[in-house]
């Protein structure tokens, strides 16, 4: 009787064991997925590419605040300039280009020669917090709902006045969640359809 208990109590323990196994796997291929899905994307500054050089109204230019920040970070130089007007006369405007340590962060958009963007990092996955299958019967299909940092911010981008005038880049200092579709492909590697979206 006593074999019998200690046998029933080993495989209960060696289930309990494999199917711990079995989830921390599954948790290491979500992570994993997640992170490829986000390979080669970066967060930036602007959401769209931005021409260089620029000039700026100082008096209601709304990107003045923006060129005027990174230009404090030593990414942009700023010279001023008057812009006549048509049968008003002339008003005063700031211009604004890459200085040197603005180059070497500067990502050029291959579409739009002058245009591009300051980036600051690249997603990664911290944690998966949950994960819930579609269809239970199939699990072919997962709900995953995970953390997520961003990696690789570089000093200019941390600086108080970057974070104040570009207020994601505070939102990404902090740990964020996010939810994502999982599929099992047939190779039984996992997917991400359709990649992921950050919340805002």
């Amino acid at each position: 009787m006593r074999e019998r208990i200690a046998l029933a109590l080993l495989l209960t323990g060696l289930i309990a064991w494999a199917a711990g196994c079995k989830k921390q796997a599954d948790q290491a291929e979500f992570k994993s997925a997640i992170n490829n899905s986000f390979a080669g994307r970066h967060e930036c500054v602007w959401p769209e590419p931005t021409k260089l050089p620029a000039e700026a109204d100082t008096s209601k230019d709304e990107k003045t605040r923006d060129y005027d920040a990174l230009t404090d970070a030593g990414l942009l130089v700023r010279g001023t300039a008057e812009k006549n007007r048509f049968l008003v006369g002339s008003k005063q405007v700031n211009q604004y280009d890459l200085s040197d340590k603005g180059h070497s962060a500067w990502t050029p958009d291959p579409n739009q020669p002058g245009y591009g963007n300051f980036c600051f990092g690249h997603f990664n996955v911290t944690a998966i917090d949950s994960a819930t299958p579609n269809d239970p019967s199939n699990p072919t299909q997962y709900t995953v709902k995970y953390s997520y940092e961003v990696e690789g911010i570089p000093a200019w981008a941390s600086t108080p006045e970057s974070m104040r005038t570009f207020p994601k880049i505070a939102a990404d200092t902090s740990i964020q969640t996010a939810t994502a579709t999982l599929v099992k492909g047939t190779n039984g590697g996992w997917a991400v359809i359709p990649p992921p979206q950050p919340a805002p």
